[in-house]
């Protein structure tokens, strides 16, 4: 099959970005397990304290994106499942941002390496879509007009079966099934 010009780069780009794919599933069950296993640590860290349940809650949201991005075949749809999860992320960090709050910088920060990993995420998710619409795509536009399935043209293969052709038995008539035809008896007259 004749390889297209663009085959090598849309397969290099889609192993890159099932690798980053894969990369953010191990990156959401690790940052899962620290909203799980030190909420308050982290609530303190970025001014959240009190919403200690909020962050484990959002802690197993990450953890079971990453498993399915690590488990699933397709990992686009989990991957733009971290986006809205990312989404919720910097919606919930914006509480941080009240004047009160005397760790605000530190939210500062945290909203903004949030949105730095959005950013990989949506990023990773287009190019996972591009290449399954491309692949979609590659079938409908396969040229078939110049295979017709002979060795040589057809005007050399014309009566090439027929030279040493001969229908096997089982595809006979049996003799007893065959047509009746008048035969001419040695020396005139016919059988009746």
């Amino acid at each position: 099959m004749e390889t297209l010009p663009h085959e090598g780069i849309a397969d290099r780009n889609h192993g890159a970005a099932h690798t980053v794919a894969r990369g953010l599933g191990w990156f959401s069950i690790g940052l899962g397990l620290a909203e799980c296993l030190m909420p308050q640590t982290m609530a303190r860290a970025i001014g959240l304290e009190g919403k200690e349940n909020l962050l484990r809650a959002f802690g197993v949201r990450e953890i079971a994106s990453g498993v399915g991005l690590l488990t699933a075949r397709d990992p686009e749809p989990w991957v733009w499942g971290r986006v809205a999860g990312d989404a919720l992320d910097l919606g919930a960090l914006s509480i941080g941002l009240r004047s009160d709050n005397p760790h605000r910088l530190g939210t500062a920060m945290a909203m903004l390496a949030v949105a730095q990993v959005t950013a990989v995420d949506v990023a990773c998710a287009k190019a996972l879509g591009h290449h399954r619409r491309q692949a979609e795509n590659e079938w409908r536009y396969i040229d078939y007009r110049d295979r017709r399935g002979f060795e040589k043209p057809p005007m050399e293969m014309r009566g090439a079966a027929l030279s040493d052709f001969r229908t096997p038995d089982e595809y006979r008539i049996p003799l007893a099934l065959r047509p009746w035809e008048e035969q001419e008896i040695p020396g005139g007259g016919l059988y009746v």
